[in-house]
């Protein structure tokens, strides 16, 4: 063999490995990643020294790290640039009423991989879960789903997860637009588009069996913004199957 060829085909071929991690405090110069982190890009990525890993912080901000400490627990990468692609945060949001199961759960996997701001899980009249639940366990699980949503959409914002709240105090609290899923509603809303927000839209999608009439009249009532009434069809969905649909005729 040609010692040239020979040395060519001995050197490390540079590589990018086709994932995003998650680092919290991006900056210029030396990081270090958490053991997650590490783990996921030198362990399963195997990810070396030399490597170029795509970092984000979930707050707008994203970074290529060159590997200087190829760690498993603590992998060390030199950041040299920063890119602010969306400096704002996105101002849809979703609220749902807390349901029995892992319907939660499922629900963050899948809108939490839009660009929403947040998830609010709401205590209603309706709702399914253990009246006397913080929902801890539920809400550590759902950060940890809103974190593999963001990695694999590669978004730049992490969809908070927020609650459980009772309906009505985050009700009183609120202040911005709001789209309830409803039968009397339009089909489409034109002037409800993710692209045309300037004011913090959430959606609403209440438990299975949907809000109490006191609660709808609630909302309907709303005065600290526009109350906007969306239809999601002719047929009768699961509220797990509602939020996503109705993402999706906003996004």
């Amino acid at each position: 063999m040609n010692p040239k060829v020979e040395k060519i085909a001995t050197l490390k071929v540079m590589k990018t490995p086709d994932s995003r991690f998650y680092c919290p405090h991006i900056e210029i110069g030396a990081i270090t990643l958490d053991e997650n982190e590490s783990s996921h890009a030198i362990k399963v990525c195997r990810a070396a020294v030399g490597d170029t890993l795509e970092l984000c912080d979930g707050l707008g901000h994203f970074a290529n790290g060159i590997i200087r400490v190829a760690d498993p627990k603590a992998c060390q990468v030199e950041i040299s640039q920063i890119e602010t692609p969306t400096p704002q945060r996105p101002l849809l949001n979703l609220a749902i009423a807390c349901l029995k199961d892992d319907a939660l759960e499922e629900v963050v996997f899948h809108a939490a991989q839009t660009e929403i701001a947040s998830i609010t899980f709401l205590r209603t009249d309706y709702s399914q879960e253990p009246k006397n639940s913080d929902l801890h366990k539920l809400i550590r699980r759902s950060e940890l789903k809103s974190l593999v949503s963001l990695k694999q959409s590669k978004k730049p914002w992490l969809t908070q997860i927020c609650g459980p709240i009772a309906f009505r105090d985050w009700l009183k609290a609120y202040c911005g637009d709001l789209v309830l899923c409803d039968l009397d509603g339009e089909r489409t809303l034109p002037d409800i588009a993710i692209d045309k927000l300037t004011n913090p839209v959430t959606l609403l999608v209440g438990p299975e069996g949907g809000f109490s009439p006191e609660e709808i009249h609630l909302v309907k009532s709303f005065t600290n913004g526009k109350t906007h009434l969306l239809n999601l069809g002719n047929t009768r969905l699961r509220a797990r199957t509602a939020a996503i649909v109705a993402l999706g005729r906003i996004i």
